[in-house]
């Protein structure tokens, strides 16, 4: 059986991913193509118990080095319950996030260690990397400004100073700079429906 593809979704809060991913997996679907769609962290039952643990407010906050240890611990468990399992069976995995996400939050704004970064990234998926990256580009101001409008409540990433997302976001165009064959930029202010076209012709083109 041909093994899937693997298409991860990057950038920072208010950037569009979960719209754009539900597009995505519909227009893939009706081609008849076996879509797992899934986010990170979180994905499975294991990493989306992991993923509370991360993103919710806390008094007494968490430190850095424990939000990348667990962040990994999330994916180790993501990749091998949910997504090698569907590669192998020839689905097509759609992913909100993965350690580019890391690389840019971690690394980029909180000041991590890009080498432990890579370091953990080996041991939670040595033999995987995203067939391609679609990387949502967007103002810090007009994410948060998207993300604080959400009805829900959010989490405690959306509590960062904008500086925070500047770096973030510099990381995230770093990334693009350095894998501009894997890492697509894409211009998060573009309508759902433009932003859904231009994402489709990187797909078919890649």
């Amino acid at each position: 059986m041909t093994r899937g593809r693997f298409i991860t979704l990057e950038g920072i809060e208010g950037a569009g991913k979960s719209t754009l991913l539900q597009g995505l997996a519909e227009v893939l679907r009706g081609r008849g193509i076996a879509v797992c769609a899934t986010r990170e962290p979180g994905g499975t039952p294991l990493a989306e118990d992991v993923r509370r643990l991360v993103l919710e407010r806390r008094a007494e906050g968490v430190p850095a080095a424990t939000e990348l240890l667990l962040m990994f611990a999330a994916r180790a468990a993501h990749v091998a319950q949910r997504i090698e399992p569907a590669l192998a069976r020839g689905e097509w995995v759609l992913c909100d996030r993965f350690t580019d996400a890391s690389r840019a939050y971690q690394g980029g704004g909180r000041g991590l260690d890009r080498a432990a970064i890579e370091a953990l990234a080996n041991i939670a998926h040595p033999r995987l990397a995203p067939d391609l990256t679609l990387l949502l580009d967007l103002s810090p101001q007009a994410g948060l400004q998207r993300a604080r409008g959400r009805a829900e409540g959010g989490d405690r990433f959306e509590d960062e100073q904008l500086t925070f997302f500047a770096r973030v976001r510099e990381s995230y165009l770093q990334l693009a700079k350095a894998e501009p064959q894997r890492v697509r930029v894409l211009d998060a202010t573009a309508a759902p429906a433009q932003l859904l076209q231009q994402a489709l012709a990187l797909v078919d083109g890649s």
